[in-house]
């Protein structure tokens, strides 16, 4: 993929903690690693608010944590016109029980056309797979795709 990136890390925490500060109020949960043009890593910090019953980070963190990720990656290449973009579809398979700690997403850009941008997601702890899932996002007309 030949796009460049409009924005940098920095300035998609400073566009969250703005347009959604219910979400983003702490600016250390989501950790932005990698960030380029086709792929994301992001990591999560969970503790025993996260847990099931069980000891097991629960699924909605896990889903929480691709959607965050995949949103993140489409905001770095559209900026504030990707603001308004949507989840259609998210899939996720639970590989292995992750405990509370450091979360990390690969998000990996498989399709980026006008109106749907398909993410293929892993999600690792302790270095091991724990997660797999593929969202789906619905792009805004608003978008500038110049």
């Amino acid at each position: 993929m030949n796009k460049q990136l409009k924005w940098n890390a920095e300035e998609i925490y400073s566009f969250l903690t703005v347009e959604f500060p219910q979400a983003f109020d702490d600016p250390g949960r989501y950790a932005i690693e990698r960030l380029a043009e086709d792929a994301i890593t992001v990591r999560r910090k969970t503790d025993e608010a996260h847990l099931r019953p069980g000891g097991t980070v629960s699924g909605p963190t896990l889903m929480e944590l691709v959607d965050v990720s995949a949103y993140f990656l489409l905001l770095a290449l559209h900026g504030e016109a990707a603001r308004l973009c949507v989840t259609s579809n998210l899939q996720i398979s639970f590989l292995r029980k992750p405990r509370a700690g450091d979360l990390v997403c690969r998000a990996e850009l498989l399709k980026h056309g006008r109106v749907l941008s398909v993410i293929d997601c892993r999600i690792s702890s302790g270095g091991r797979l724990v997660a797999h899932a593929q969202t789906t996002y619905h792009m805004s007309d608003e978008i500038d795709w110049s």
